[in-house]
């Protein structure tokens, strides 16, 4: 049995719900999940430029947890930036 998933403070709530290639129809595209912890990390790490720990901390994680978020958050999005695919953002749930 898995350890129970830490809650994470999440603020930031994207207004918009895909990015894709344009000219190519979204029912055309592989797509990939950017889940809402993941966007969260590579907003305050990569856009506000806080280090792994001052993020961590605001988002109520260990820093091992956010290094390995911000890991599959940028893995994903390279992936579709390479591959042509739609990436589409998960929100928090209101």
């Amino acid at each position: 049995m898995t350890r129970p998933r830490i809650k994470r403070c999440l603020k930031f709530n994207p207004n918009v719900d895909y990015f894709k290639p344009r000219g190519i129809p979204l029912r055309e595209l592989e797509e990939v999940e950017l889940l809402a912890d993941e966007i969260e990390a590579v907003k305050l790490y990569l856009v506000d430029g806080l280090d792994q720990t001052q993020s961590a901390e605001k988002m109520g994680i260990s820093q091992p947890t956010f290094a390995r978020t911000v890991d599959s958050a940028c893995k994903k999005v390279a992936e579709a930036l390479i591959k042509g695919k739609a990436i589409k953002i998960n929100k928090i749930d209101e």
